[in-house]
């Protein structure tokens, strides 16, 4: 959801005391519509304008930049680097942010720079304004093509969006509220009521105070009576309050374990379906929040093309493999060709070449019973006999061929499972570009011309430790697992896999010491988590050294086979990965 404009405000009354008096050490873009500015005291300011999360945060989460930073991000370096917060401000209810900053320029001067963040869905941008209120250069250019009302364009004068013409929130009395809940269609609904009349609302919000008053969220006008107008009234009373005084407290609403919504207030309108779970801070809460759509969006975005890729081989693999097990099922038929010729060989002296078929004993059913063989009239007794012998020899060869051809399928189909896998955990634009690579050298996707070589960069695995001090080493993608798990493992490391389910390679690194069960436990629960049973239970997980894992002659990239094992049952707990990761 689009972050509303009290959380906002309950989000800058948290920021502000952090924030104020920072200096501005670096500007980084790690994506397109994200700028992080990391502050004096190690603190990383995100300012995200994009429209399906538009928010402001002290973020923990570590992101991947670009080799080449983008022009947005050079220009925000040039104003901003060692500038100071003078001031956070956002005006009333408005899904907006004026972060204030004392710069001093090139010879030495004073001045002042303003960046603007406008959370406003898909019309969010991030725009510099100079001293004078001009605008250097935004996010998203808006021209006169584009909206004839507004533009945001360098070198124009900042204009503040046009103003919805509904009552705001803060300056309304219990006079004005009843009357217009009087005057109002009582056809609408009640929390339609109060978006169509009100600035400053969430449509949840709008929801919540209905539900206050009359126990339902879908409750009509012309249903409410007297009192439940009255209750209506209170509970938006209470809120503006709320609003007024800065009483907030982070929520993330969790149905069935998973986030929802995230509220600056507590929100009952869902009942048991959905559970509360408060936060110390809203930063961690957006952190934890947006930290799965966020990962989900880059996979679509930036994974797209490898998804497409992966799938289209993946399924003409299956296509490729259910003709082949059915011709498979053919050649198991051959015995009943050598027999027929074997019958016409025994019957030459009773043939004659133009016959269409042949009746006779057939002396290979223990019950000696005939059987009718059907004939190639253009054809000798001698030649139709030499057929199905051909016919039998092409099968039983074909026996051979399709074996062969069926496991290879099947091995590549279980590898191609694998990358789908490896796509959908990847974090960072090195992550993908290594799964690129990988595919390329597979033979699923073309290579690329001489003139758009990618550059390349040596991927870290990830990396945790565990309670008792274990170092632990989680491999990204199939390469990788390889390489960890054959190269640069110590033979006394244990190494771990989800059994018979895709997913990375985990090295527990002992160096020979003893490891407790809780360790091996630990680290059974990353195998579990970075694996396509990350949402399970009970979940099995082979360990065993490293010097009992081995590649098979001919495997594909991250796949091995060991002689022996122990298996444990977890369930993937993501945050315990949190609690062990090392940044």
């Amino acid at each position: 959801m689009a972050l509303d404009a009290v959380s906002l405000q309950a989000v800058l009354e948290e920021l502000r005391p952090q924030l104020l008096g920072l200096r501005i050490d670096k500007v980084q873009q790690p994506a397109r519509d994200q700028v992080i500015l990391l502050l004096r005291g190690n603190r990383r300011l995100l300012l995200n304008a994009g429209a399906n999360a538009p928010r402001i945060q002290l973020t923990d989460l570590l992101r991947d930049n670009p080799a080449e930073p983008p022009m947005f991000c050079m220009l925000l370096r040039k104003h901003l680097v060692g500038a100071r917060v003078a001031d956070l401000y956002q005006p009333p209810l408005e899904r907006m942010v004026r972060l204030e900053l004392d710069i001093t320029d090139d010879f030495g001067r004073p001045g002042r720079r303003t960046l603007i963040l406008e959370a406003m869905g898909r019309r969010s941008n991030l725009i510099l304004l100079d001293e004078e209120g001009r605008i250097i250069d935004c996010l998203r250019r808006v021209d006169a093509d584009m909206s004839a009302a507004r533009q945001v364009l360098p070198g124009l004068y900042y204009q503040m969006p046009e103003s919805t013409g509904r009552t705001p929130v803060l300056e309304e009395t219990e006079e004005g509220f009843l009357e217009k809940l009087a005057c109002a269609d009582q056809e609408h609904k009640a929390d339609a009521f109060l978006l169509d009349h009100y600035f400053g609302l969430s449509p949840m919000m709008a929801r919540e105070l209905v539900f206050s008053a009359s126990g339902e969220t879908d409750s009509r006008l012309f249903s409410m009576d007297e009192a439940q107008r009255q209750r209506l009234w209170e509970a938006f009373a209470g809120y503006v309050t709320t609003i007024k005084g800065n009483h907030f407290t982070p929520y993330c609403l969790l149905q069935n374990g998973r986030p929802m919504e995230i509220a600056a207030v507590p929100v009952r309108q869902y009942g048991g379906a959905v559970t509360l779970e408060r936060y110390e801070s809203f930063s961690a809460l957006m952190d934890a929040f947006y930290e799965t759509r966020e990962r989900m969006e880059r996979t679509r975005q930036r994974g797209a093309e490898l998804i497409r890729a992966a799938t289209t081989a993946r399924d003409r693999l299956r296509r490729k493999l259910a003709v082949q097990e059915k011709d498979y099922v053919a050649t198991q038929q051959r015995q009943q060709l050598r027999i027929c010729g074997d019958l016409i060989t025994a019957n030459l002296y009773r043939m004659e070449r133009g016959q269409t078929r042949l009746e006779c004993e057939n002396y290979y059913d223990p019950e000696g019973g005939s059987v009718t063989i059907s004939l190639d009239p253009l054809l000798t007794p001698q030649q139709n006999a030499a057929k199905y012998y051909k016919k039998y020899t092409k099968a039983k060869t074909a026996e051979r061929y399709l074996t062969e051809q069926m496991a290879i399928a099947r091995r590549d189909l279980e590898y191609l499972e694998s990358v789908l896998e490896e796509i959908a955990e990847a974090e960072t634009e090195q992550d993908f570009l290594d799964i690129r690579d990988e595919l390329r050298q597979a033979g699923f996707l073309r290579s690329q011309g001489k003139g758009k070589k990618e550059m390349k960069r040596q991927a870290k695995p990830r990396e945790f430790r565990t309670s008792s001090g274990f170092r632990v080493l989680v491999g990204r993608n199939n390469r990788q697992n390889d390489k960890l798990t054959l190269k640069d493992a110590d033979h006394r490391d244990i190494w771990l896999h989800t059994q018979k389910i895709h997913g990375s390679h985990v090295i527990l690194c002992t160096g020979g010491a003893e490891v407790d069960e809780d360790t091996i436990l630990e680290a059974a629960k990353l195998a579990a988590f970075y694996s396509q049973a990350r949402e399970s239970g009970n979940v099995p997980v082979d360990y065993t050294p490293v010097r009992f894992v081995k590649k098979p002659s001919g495997g594909r990239p991250g796949m091995v086979i060991y002689s022996t094992c122990h298996t444990v049952y977890v369930t993937p707990d993501a945050a315990l990965v949190k609690q062990l990761q090392i940044r």
